[in-house]
């Protein structure tokens, strides 16, 4: 049985994250991003990080109402040299990680909604456990549209042709979104399959405030086990400075 304290933490840090995210889609609206992908990415990572995004938001990302200067020391599209090295990586780790995160809501509420879906990604023939079915179909997801992420991040910066940009995409995305996918993956093994049924003596549904409060939690993981991951794709320059 779920405790009571751990529903009320859930459906708090939901509300707290959509509330975080409403925050920021309202002030990129009135203050765009000059990389427009940006415009997606600050909101969606408050999903997760909630009011780390805010802060960081506001730190780095925010951009000025009429200049279109940023009002924090440094933002993507100004000379790095002002923005920290570090600060750029979270940058790019959370860029990844947003679209990561838009394919783990889409893929698990579709999976639930069709189960049957799921035969085409292993399950009965390949798989036993339908989480790992899910997890294949959630990857997928998250590579295509890490890869749509980084082409308009990369192409319209370096001016590159469709295919040049697509190929430049998956050569900053995959080993990056892959990092992501593998600590978010982990923590929500040890979830599910310990925590949850072990120690709490209960399953870990799709449609409770606990499975989305475990995935936060997750992304968070995905976030820091891709940091290394995208200080080396930035340093190599295989990744865009955001």
């Amino acid at each position: 049985m779920i405790p009571a304290w751990l529903h009320v933490l859930a459906i708090g840090s939901l509300v707290l994250a959509a509330c975080c995210a409403a925050w920021i889609a309202s002030d990129v609206i009135r203050r765009p991003q000059r990389m427009a992908i940006m415009d997606v990415v600050w909101p969606v990572s408050a999903l997760f990080a909630s009011l780390f995004s805010v802060w960081a938001y506001r730190r780095w990302g925010r951009q000025g109402k009429a200049s279109g200067t940023t009002q924090a020391h440094g933002d993507h599209d100004s000379p790095h040299a002002s923005t920290p090295l570090p600060v750029i990586v979270a940058k790019g780790s959370a860029h990844c990680g947003s679209a990561c995160a838009l394919a783990d809501i889409v893929g698990e509420w579709f999976s639930f909604g069709m189960p049957a879906v799921l035969s085409l990604f292993g399950l009965g023939w390949l798989f036993e456990r339908e989480i790992y079915a899910r997890w294949v179909l959630d990857y997928l997801l998250a590579f295509v549209l890490g890869i749509v992420f980084q082409y308009f991040a990369i192409a319209p910066m370096r001016h590159l042709s469709l295919v040049a940009g697509i190929w430049a995409a998956i050569k900053a995305d995959t080993l990056s979104l892959t990092a992501w996918q593998l600590g978010m993956y982990g923590f929500m093994a040890v979830a599910h399959f310990w925590f949850f049924p072990h120690v709490l003596g209960t399953s870990l549904e799709i449609p409770t405030p606990e499975f989305w409060f475990v995935m936060q939690i997750a992304m968070l993981c995905g976030f820091a086990t891709s940091y290394p991951v995208n200080w080396w794709l930035v340093r190599k320059g295989w990744k865009e400075k955001m």
